[in-house]
């Protein structure tokens, strides 16, 4: 009965502070450098506005900064974002799961609702050698690139979405949270854009193929509530 009341009495304050609950399997403990996040076992949300916040899903770390606007973006080649440009689609918070264009091509993300259901298998590669030296890139949702952080890059899962990679040779296995776009096929690899996911340095080196720079996986996406797309 008491753990019933603490949790209608959490339950109310969520609503009161418009905390929008992410139901996960997986336990998220909470550390906060800036913002409000709101914990129930199995549950985080990352308030709307916040300028940074550190959360973990098991023994997984992530850090969320929003970049600023002037920063360069991963994929300078998305040229519009739901018939935007790329910046001020970002600016309007257009971006989630709005179909863009790159190198003429439109791309079309699936919805939340579909990507709950979303599974995959196929290469995986890491991307961002050439920010590993540098500071100042901004992932296509306007966040912070941090080649060492555990993040992705998809061609359709909404931004932002976490799933869980795992080596089929290996067996290990990772989440990431997916902010950003590609991998696509470029005039120097055209068969880049057949890879399924673009894994950062930090998360392709928890998988043991950072030094190869390709691996077969199977991706999964961690069950997501609704609600969701208020990030």
């Amino acid at each position: 009965m008491r753990s019933f009341f603490t949790l209608s009495l959490f339950l109310l304050f969520a609503l009161v502070t418009g905390c929008s609950l992410i139901t996960l399997p997986y336990d998220v403990t909470k550390g906060v450098i800036n913002g409000t996040v709101c914990i129930v076992k199995g549950t985080y949300e990352l308030t709307a506005g916040t300028a940074k916040v550190l959360y973990k899903i098991g023994e997984f770390t992530y850090e969320v900064v929003r970049a600023p606007a002037d920063w360069a973006l991963t994929h300078e080649e998305i040229e519009t974002i739901d018939g935007l440009p790329v910046k001020e689609a970002i600016r309007q918070g257009r971006v989630k799961d709005s179909a863009y264009t790159v190198h003429g091509k439109t791309y079309y993300p699936m919805s939340f609702e579909a990507a709950q259901n979303y599974s995959d298998e196929g290469i995986a590669s890491w991307y961002g050698e050439e920010t590993i030296r540098k500071n100042g890139y901004m992932t296509a949702n306007g966040e912070v690139f941090n080649p060492g952080g555990l993040t992705a890059a998809h061609k359709y899962l909404p931004l932002p979405s976490h799933v869980k990679v795992t080596s089929i040779q290996n067996g290990s296995s990772v989440i990431v949270r997916v902010n950003d776009r590609g991998p696509f096929p470029c005039a120097d690899n055209p068969g880049a854009g057949d890879r399924i996911i673009d894994l950062s340095a930090g998360a392709a080196k928890k998988l043991g193929f950072y030094e190869k720079g390709t691996a077969r996986v199977t991706v999964e996406v961690v069950r997501l509530a609704k609600g969701y797309d208020s990030q």
